[in-house]
């Protein structure tokens, strides 16, 4: 929305169907929109390890920003420094592992874009908050894309799976895989988005999955 008092409005009006936990505006300023033990409604249709109702289970934060479709900026360092302090505080009351802050692109890839390419999660993960591996450098190979059938995809997609994404390994490279590989793109390999597996993304992924291994 345009501005954060107009999101404010909306998250409280009965009939907008929508809501969330927090929201944060770019001066930094958090609104506490519902409590933490109830339930809001700001992630929709989704998906995370299994696990098909992401409202009842999780803590949603809006991070005021005009988006994609209008005028995607920035976010202000006072805004991430909220964003970083309401995170800590609610790590420090809640057992979340750090896989399991995610952005509303993880858990519903397509349908959700946000908070973006532009949203710096290694800020967060310096902090203490979430998880991230540095990203593999972006090559020159021309990587797995739609179309593409055979086990490579679905070792992919079985990856993809493994991590929490909510997706089948089918051995085929449809348009849903395309959606969830961008998304994943959006959260951890942001240099290039563009939905295709290409060596980079694919050595990102595994960094995840091996620094999962280790912590346990």
């Amino acid at each position: 929305m345009d501005t954060a008092q107009a999101a404010v409005d909306w998250l409280c009006n009965p009939h907008s169907g929508v809501s969330c936990h927090y929201l944060v505006d770019e001066a930094g300023t958090i609104f506490q929109m519902v409590e933490e033990d109830d339930r809001a409604w700001h992630a929709g249709a989704s998906c995370w390890a299994g696990e098909t109702d992401i409202n009842s289970c999780s803590i949603g934060i809006e991070i005021h920003n005009c988006g994609h479709f209008k005028a995607y900026a920035e976010f202000p360092d006072a805004q991430m420094a909220a964003v970083e302090g309401l995170c800590l505080d609610i790590l420090s009351r809640h057992d979340i592992p750090p896989r399991r802050v995610l952005a509303h692109s993880d858990v519903a890839p397509g349908r959700k874009i946000d908070p973006g390419e532009k949203f710096d999660w290694a800020r967060l993960h310096k902090a203490g908050i979430g998880h991230w591996v540095e990203p593999a450098p972006v090559g020159t190979d021309v990587g797995m894309r739609f179309g593409a059938e055979g086990e490579a995809v679905r070792s992919l997609q079985s990856a993809l799976a493994e991590y929490g994404y909510g997706i089948e390994a089918t051995g085929r490279y449809d348009a849903f895989t395309r959606t969830v590989v961008a998304a994943f793109q959006l959260h951890f390999r942001r240099r290039r988005i563009d939905g295709v597996a290409d060596s980079s993304t694919r050595e990102t992924l595994e960094r995840l999955l091996s620094a999962v291994s280790a912590a346990s």
